[in-house]
C-alpha cells in the first residue's frame, strides 16, 4: 500500500458505490473496531457502515488513520499486482488470462459419499476433510442452506469435521458471503482456517498478507477458489423459476450450471432454464467482477467441461501442490491429466478472458491487461 492514509470514505467513495464492490466482506472481518456490518437484503450484499458518526461514508476511526478495510479488500487500487507480487513473485503475463499456476488436472473425490455429495466430484469435500484430518486448518468458511434447507437460501458457516463438510456439499448459485463464519471460526478457537469462495473472496487472504491486514490475514491459512462467472439474486426462485415454469425451490433437489441453468427436482423431474432468461438476476457485484478462474487461490476448482464427475482444478501454490500431492498418495482423490479434457481448459480460458472485458476503463488498468 502506497504511504497515504486509505480509509472508508476511500473504499466507500471508489469501491462500494462505483460497482466494483463483490460484497466478499473482507472489510467487514478485518474492521478491529466492530463498525462495519454487512446488508444483504434485497440484492445488495455490501458492507455498510453502523457507527453512529457522520454519514454512511464517514467512520471516526479512519479520521483516526485506521486502515484496516482498504487493506483487506480485493478490489480496492492496484489489488492485482499486489497479490500476484505476493504470491508469485511477479505479475502475471500477458497470455495469462487465468492466472498464474503450477499445474491443471482434473480430480475427484475417491470416497464414494463425498464424490456423491459434492459438486462434479466432490474434490473440495475431499481437500477440507483430508486438511482436518492432517491439523493443516482447525475449520473452515463454507457456505450451507438456512434451516431444512427448502429455501435455497445460502449463509455462511464453519465446518469443523466430516459432517460437516458433508452438509455444505454442493453449489448454490446465490451468494453467500463466506468470510462472514470468520468469527464463529476463531470463537470455536480456529487459529489455521480455510476459506472458500468464489474468485472475489478467494484473492481475499493474499490482498490481506500483501498489505499486512494483521490477524485475521495470519489466520486464513489455506484458500480455495470456486470457477464462477457470477451468482444470483435470490429472488431469482421466485420471480423466474417459479413464476415462469412452476419450479418450486421448497421441491428442488439439486442445481447445476453446464451452459444452461439445471436443476433436479424431488420428484425425480429435471429442467434446463436457458442462462440468458437468468442474467436479470444477476448480482451488482458480479458486473464488474474480473475473475472467473480465482486466480489467487491456492487451488482453484470448477465443474467445466466434458466430465460431469471431475473438477477441473489448477494448482496455484506449493502450498496446493503439496496438499494434492498428500491426497493423491493417501488415495482420497483421482487424478488425471487436464490434457484429458482440452475444451474445459480452453473454456476457462475463455471464460476469464470474458469475465476481464468487465473491468471498467475508470478503475485501475491491470485486470484487463492483453486481450480483454
Amino acid at each position: 500500500m502506497p504511504p497515504e492514509k486509505f480509509s472508508w470514505k476511500h473504499l466507500y467513495s471508489e469501491v462500494v458505490t462505483t460497482g466494483l464492490c463483490t460484497g466478499c466482506a473482507g472489510c467487514v472481518i478485518a474492521c478491529p473496531h466492530d463498525v462495519l456490518d454487512y446488508d444483504d437484503t434485497n440484492g445488495r450484499y455490501k458492507p455498510i457502515q453502523i457507527e453512529d458518526f457522520g454519514g454512511a461514508g464517514d467512520c471516526s476511526h479512519g479520521d483516526k488513520a485506521c486502515t484496516s478495510c482498504t487493506r483487506a479488500c480485493p478490489r480496492f487500487r492496484d489489488w492485482e499486482t499486489e497479490v500476484d507480487e505476493f504470491m508469485f513473485g511477479r505479475v502475471r503475463n500477458e497470455d495469462e488470462l487465468s492466472g498464474v499456476y503450477k499445474d491443471i488436472v482434473l480430480a475427484r473425490a475417491a470416497d464414494p459419499v463425498l464424490h456423491e455429495v459434492g459438486q462434479d466430484g466432490g474434490l473440495v469435500s475431499a481437500i477440507l476433510l483430508h486438511c482436518l484430518d492432517e491439523g493443516i486448518i482447525d475449520a473452515a468458511l463454507v457456505s450451507y442452506l438456512e434451516g431444512d434447507g427448502t429455501t435455497w437460501k445460502a449463509k455462511p458457516g464453519v465446518a469443523r469435521n466430516r459432517e460437516d463438510i458433508i452438509a455444505s456439499a454442493g453449489s448454490r448459485y446465490t451468494y453467500s458471503s463466506n468470510t462472514l463464519a470468520y468469527d464463529e471460526a476463531v470463537e470455536g478457537g480456529a487459529e489455521n482456517i480455510a476459506l472458500v469462495g468464489m474468485g472475489c473472496q478467494s484473492s481475499i487472504p493474499g490482498i490481506m498478507k500483501a498489505r499486512k491486514a494483521g490477524k485475521v490475514a495470519r489466520r486464513i491459512t489455506l484458500s480455495i477458489g470456486l470457477l464462477c462467472s457470477k451468482t444470483f439474486d435470490d429472488a431469482i426462485f421466485e420471480e423466474l423459476f417459479e413464476a415462469k415454469y412452476g419450479l418450486k425451490k421448497s421441491e428442488m433437489r439439486k442445481m447445476n450450471i453446464k451452459g444452461v441453468f439445471q436443476i433436479w427436482m424431488k420428484n425425480g423431474d429435471y429442467h434446463e432454464i436457458p442462462l440468458k432468461e437468468c442474467h436479470g438476476w444477476t448480482r451488482e457485484g458480479c458486473n464488474h467482477c474480473p475473475d472467473f478462474a480465482a486466480e489467487h487461490a491456492d487451488i482453484s476448482t470448477g465443474g467445466i467441461g466434458a466430465f460431469n464427475d471431475w473438477t477441473l482444478t489448477v494448482v496455484r501454490t506449493d502450498l496446493g501442490r503439496e496438499i494434492m500431492g498428500a491426497l493423491l498418495a493417501k488415495g482420497m482423490i483421482e487424478v488425471r491429466p487436464g490434457d484429458d479434457d482440452p475444451g474445459a481448459i480452453e473454456l476457462m480460458h475463455k471464460l476469464a478472458k470474458r469475465s476481464r472485458k468487465r473491468w471498467p476503463e475508470t478503475a485501475v488498468a491491470a485486470p484487463r491487461l492483453i486481450g480483454a
